[in-house]
């Protein structure tokens, strides 16, 4: 079970917290923050997002999620399916953002009352209850501004801020009576690629971690059947809880009465080969001399499929003992960091057949930090997104719509980019 949660700001202070057991002191917050602080100070390169999501404490395991800036904390004492907790901390930013709009520390706190009667909703003594988007809102009205005048001011009003559910259907995460003017559901297909790539060009490690975002909005009670062209390419698939599963272990085909608006259909990850041919190349050579380096980096094309890559950037961490650089690029514009010792290079758009972009400059260091900085590793981060390309060439093939007469508009988009995407100079 789950016994609290706190939710914690980007400088680790709570911001909400919620005990559904015994209360679990605030000391175990100071604790977990004080081993992420370490954590971070064990290498330039580590970020939050680095840190272990099981951390064990004298006794609590701390378990947390990080999204968005705010740390989702769990501290847990007994025997409990970690994976369960995880979905459970996942799903709240996920309720809140179809909520709000998005989710932040003043979000949150704009919206106290709302926050803690979703958390009361979707949790019944420690196990997870009610957590559908469509469910919920039929329970906590969504805020709006006669709630948040009346919740402020502390006031009594006829409105009431809880209702008690009506025109549910047997399945929970699907409102009964739903009608459209316009029968249409989109699909989102979105893959991000992890890859680590050395200074050759090869890809040490690579794999595509892609979902199924869907926006849904048919009427009645629609059964739907999608198929793929080619639907043995991914692995490490999980679905959303109204995936017949068992119709997919045996024809790969997903089958399901889908919730009303958006909601994220399925998850999969694919194992790329060494050989695959990455969207974008970056060449870096770094030459360190006495008291600074001299660096060229070039950035080309390779699959893309005819496609633009857009919001393109680099980011090159430097070492510590860095003091100055110059530099120049043929295309978009650089910035360094002189606190965080950080050059980024804004590329923006490139497009095939055009100039490579290339970046080259020097940088110089103290002459008695030399022998460290030329001996420590420089990786270039990067970023981009390629607008109707999948990588891993997973793609829709048709839309069979079951237990209504309508027929309807089937709209699909498929986007690529960059996730923990580095390259080793």
């Amino acid at each position: 079970m789950i016994e609290s949660l706190f939710v914690l700001s980007p400088t680790g202070k709570v911001i909400i917290e919620k005990h559904w057991h015994e209360l679990i002191p605030r000391r175990v917050v100071d604790y977990f923050n004080d081993q992420v602080s370490k954590a971070m100070a064990e290498g330039e390169d580590v970020t939050r997002e680095d840190v272990l999501p099981i951390i064990a404490s004298p006794k609590y395991q701390l378990i947390n999620v990080y999204r968005d800036g705010l740390t989702y904390l769990s501290p847990v004492t007994k025997e409990v399916d970690p994976m369960m907790v995880f979905e459970f901390l996942h799903r709240i930013p996920d309720i809140m953002q179809e909520y709000f709009g998005q989710v932040s520390e003043t979000v949150i706190k704009e919206n106290f009352v709302t926050v803690y009667q979703l958390l009361e909703e979707m949790m019944d003594d420690g196990f997870p209850l009610t957590t559908e988007p469509n469910s919920l809102k039929e329970i906590v009205p969504a805020p709006n501004i006669l709630n948040k005048v009346v919740n402020t001011l502390g006031a009594t009003t006829s409105v009431s801020t809880r209702k008690m559910p009506h025109g549910m259907s047997n399945l929970p995460w699907r409102k009964a009576g739903v009608k459209y003017n316009s029968n249409e559901i989109f699909f989102d297909i979105v893959e991000e690629i992890d890859a680590i790539v050395d200074s050759t060009g090869k890809a040490v490690s690579c794999e595509a971690h892609g979902t199924i975002q869907t926006n849904s909005r048919l009427s009645g009670m629609p059964d739907l059947t999608l198929s793929f062209v080619n639907p043995r390419l991914v692995d490490d698939c999980s679905f959303h809880q109204s995936v017949r599963f068992n119709k997919w272990e045996s024809d790969k085909v997903l089958s399901f009465v889908p919730p009303d608006g958006h909601f994220r259909l399925m998850s999969y990850r694919v194992n790329l080969p060494s050989q695959q041919n990455l969207p974008i190349q970056v060449k870096p050579s770094i030459n360190i001399g006495a008291n600074g380096a001299k660096f060229d980096v070039t950035v080309s094309l390779r699959n893309t499929d005819g496609k633009p890559v857009e919001n393109v950037v680099l980011t090159l961490p430097l070492h510590k003992s860095t003091t100055t650089l110059t530099a120049q690029c043929n295309v978009g514009q650089y910035m360094f960091d002189p606190v965080g010792k950080v050059l980024r290079w804004d590329i923006g758009k490139i497009v095939p057949r055009e100039r490579a972009p290339v970046l080259s400059g020097s940088f110089g260091f103290g002459s008695a930090s030399s022998e460290a900085a030329a001996n420590a590793g420089y990786n270039i981060g990067v970023e981009f997104l390629i607008n109707s390309h999948s990588l891993s060439g997973l793609k829709v093939d048709v839309l069979k719509l079951f237990n209504e007469s309508y027929k309807p508009y089937k709209g699909v988009r498929t986007m690529t980019k960059a996730g923990r995407y580095q390259v080793r100079a």
